[in-house]
């Protein structure tokens, strides 16, 4: 998430009432998770495990709990609660707009596109041309959807990410100040769920097809022309490259990679990234081949040991 206007390292402290190591006027350009992160971005690490990884990307103003060597070129903000702090950031750049009409005045609807009824598009959603939105359907703020995309009823774009902290009282959320980008010539099926990023965008390649009850969760970004069958759970930050097809009742875990062209088969939990150009099964997830191959021995082990008697 880039800032509307450039900050100093001094206006950071000052809104979240912390201790600053490095020039007061060093600039601050935006704030953004660590899979994202670009110069001038502000990071959060609060675990000592992390630190090298937040102070060695290329985020240049950390937000961390502790006061450490800084690295040469970059800052720290010292904070004794780095996801509290964090989440104050999001709310002062990025605040909740309450809404009180179907469609907000600040939303930009391309021409030949029909919405139809019950439909609510938040504020500054932009949607192209030759769209076709079913009822029902939830569009969030910031939304940014291409031309001749349909959206089948009862979808909801743009929920805020599954992204908690667990404290003694219970779980803190970390606020959602990020986007949906869903590309040209999509389709989503109906009772689809697609969060927004933390930071960044969710993002729906160009011609990407989603069936019916499809999740998507915050930060991933899936590829061109994909095939996502019914009852496919995505998790955050997951990249799925072109071509890809997953078929019905897919899970996967959180920040993995599937590679272009992969097909995985129904039921399957993908628990690492997997190469492209292969087919895939089961969970463990492994090459189809090789998992029917031990499912057809499996079933051989009554005659064997059989023999055996």
């Amino acid at each position: 998430m880039k800032f509307s206007q450039p900050q100093t390292l001094k206006d950071i402290a000052n809104l979240i009432h912390c201790d600053f190591v490095g020039d007061a006027h060093f600039p601050v350009l935006g704030m953004n998770e660590i899979h994202v992160v670009e110069p001038g971005d502000i990071v959060f690490v609060d675990h000592p495990k992390y630190y090298d990884k937040a102070l060695e990307s290329k985020a240049t103003i950390i937000l961390i709990n502790k006061e450490v060597n800084c690295p040469a070129g970059k800052a720290l903000l010292i904070s004794n609660d780095p996801f509290r702090d964090f989440n104050v950031l999001t709310r002062h750049f990025m605040p909740f707009q309450s809404s009180n009409v179907s469609i907000s005045p600040s939303a930009k609807i391309g021409h030949g596109t029909i919405i139809q009824p019950n439909t609510f598009i938040g504020n500054n959603v932009v949607i192209g041309i030759n769209c076709l939105i079913h009822s029902n359907v939830a569009i969030y703020d910031h939304t940014v959807i291409g031309n001749n995309v349909i959206i089948h009823a009862g979808t909801v774009i743009g929920g805020d990410a599954f992204y908690y902290k667990k404290r003694p009282e219970g779980f803190d959320q970390l606020l959602s100040g990020g986007r949906v980008v869903i590309e040209n010539n999509v389709g989503i099926g109906a009772l689809c769920t697609i969060d927004k990023g933390v930071t960044g965008d969710t993002t729906i390649g160009e011609g990407t097809k989603l069936d019916n009850q499809v999740h998507v969760g915050h930060d991933t970004v899936i590829g061109k022309k994909c095939l996502i069958a019914s009852q496919t759970g995505i998790a955050g930050c997951v990249i799925i490259e072109d071509e890809v097809t997953l078929w019905g009742q897919v899970g996967t875990t959180s920040g993995i990679t599937i590679g272009s062209k992969a097909v995985v088969m129904g039921q399957t939990g993908v628990t690492k990234s997997i190469e492209g150009g292969k087919s895939y099964f089961g969970t463990p997830v492994e090459e189809s081949r090789e998992k029917l191959k031990q499912l057809a021995n499996i079933k051989k082990i009554p005659e064997l040991i059989n023999k055996l008697k």
